[in-house]
This record gives C-alpha cells, sequence and structure tokens, in this order.
C-alpha cells in the first residue's frame, strides 16, 4: 500500500464510478431517500459524484459542478437524512470490501460538505 493513493486503492476511476453507481442504486431504492431523487437528473449526479470523489480520493480528475451548497440549497435535508445516507454510503463501501480506513476517509471527504447539504435558502437571507 505505500505510495498508493485512496484513489488507487479504490480502484481508481472505474472503481469509483462502481461504488457511486450502487450508492445511488441504493439511495433510489431507500424509502427515506428516494424521494429526493425522483425529479433529479440521475446520471448527472452520478458523474458529478464519481468525479468529486475521485477528486478527493486523490485521482487526476477535477470536480467542477456547481459547488455542494449551491447545489442542494433547495433540497430540504436533516440531519437524520445525512446520516441515513452515510449509513448507505458505508454499506456500500463495505459491499465492495473497502478497508475500513479507506471506507472512513471517503465518508469524512463527504460529511465534511454536512453545513453545506443543510443550508436553506432562509440561511443566505441577511
Amino acid at each position: 500500500m505505500t505510495g498508493e493513493t485512496l484513489y488507487d486503492r479504490l480502484g481508481g476511476r472505474e472503481g469509483i464510478e462502481a461504488v457511486v453507481d450502487e450508492f445511488y442504486d441504493r439511495l433510489l431504492d431507500d424509502d427515506e431517500l428516494g424521494p429526493f431523487f425522483e425529479d433529479a437528473d440521475i446520471e448527472m449526479l452520478r458523474r458529478t459524484q464519481a468525479d468529486f470523489l475521485c477528486e478527493a480520493a486523490g485521482g487526476p480528475e477535477t470536480y467542477d459542478a456547481a459547488p455542494v451548497r449551491e447545489a442542494h440549497l433547495h433540497v430540504p435535508f436533516t440531519e437524520a437524512h445525512i446520516q441515513r445516507a452515510i449509513d448507505v454510503l458505508e454499506a456500500t463501501l463495505a459491499s465492495f470490501d473497502v478497508h475500513d480506513e479507506d471506507a472512513d476517509e471517503v465518508v469524512q471527504a463527504i460529511a465534511a460538505y454536512e453545513a453545506d447539504l443543510l443550508a436553506t435558502p432562509a440561511d443566505d437571507e441577511d
């Protein structure tokens, strides 16, 4: 593992895309979270999430979609929704036999944006 990046350990772009695809399949099937994606462009979400994780994992890709806060400003997520999504992500990573330490890095990369995911338009009013 010496010298390997998280990106390498996750299988590069191909491995990360496989995880992201499974993650979104699980989100869509989830009774609590699935409704958030009813009108979403799932293919765009899969692509941008893969770009985000590739960049966060040390890969050559660049996340160049809308900032996380802007993209989620009108999505009424609660802390419980975020925790549920993290649980789904952890289960997805486990299904790919991702080592616990690597899975924690992936989860932390996303969890770092919790405040942006929970922001509402009212937060920007002043």
